[in-house]
């Protein structure tokens, strides 16, 4: 069973109970953290090995780097890793995209990476709230202006609605 395969098992299956689930997920965000301190006080640094290279490097379990590198995959520069597949010597690379990254951890909501003190060297607080605000309007559907069978149709042809495209309708 490939890695993700069984990280995911354990961090969305059924196999615990609620109380070691939030266990899991606490002790994860704690780690989770600490790795993207470290990687957003180099941005530029590209880190490369295998996932078990990188587990001993951040100090985490093999696991833990597996959910890790699934979360920050999106973000990285022109490229993904081979999650679906990755197994413990597959080699991997942490390239980040600073803006993608930081657009995802808003994406899921995670205030303890977005609001970390390391953002403040790589995005001007002005691109970090362009980015924010990017993010919060994706996800809003807006509805267009209601048409009445009375009303000129959208069209142009200069029609009512109702004689026109709201025939079909």
């Amino acid at each position: 069973m490939a890695l993700l395969e069984t990280w995911r098992n354990l961090a969305y299956g059924d196999g615990l109970n609620d109380k070691k689930r939030e266990e899991l997920w606490s002790g994860y965000f704690k780690i989770e953290k600490g790795i993207y301190e470290q990687i957003l006080s180099n941005p530029q640094e590209v880190i490369t090995g295998t996932v078990k290279e990188l587990a001993e490097k951040y100090d985490t379990e093999i696991l833990i780097m597996t959910g890790f590198l699934d979360g920050i995959n999106e973000s990285l520069k022109g490229y993904e890793n081979p999650i679906d597949t990755m197994e413990e010597d597959t080699e991997v690379k942490i390239e980040i995209d600073p803006e993608s990254l930081y657009y995802h951890m808003v994406e899921a909501k995670a205030t303890w990476l977005y609001e970390l003190p390391q953002w403040d060297a790589i995005l001007t607080p002005e691109r970090r709230k362009e980015l924010y605000k990017e993010q919060k309007a994706s996800g809003t559907i807006r509805k267009g202006k209601k048409i009445f069978p009375n009303d000129p149709c959208p069209c142009g042809s200069g029609k009512k609605y109702k004689k026109c495209c709201g025939k079909n309708a």
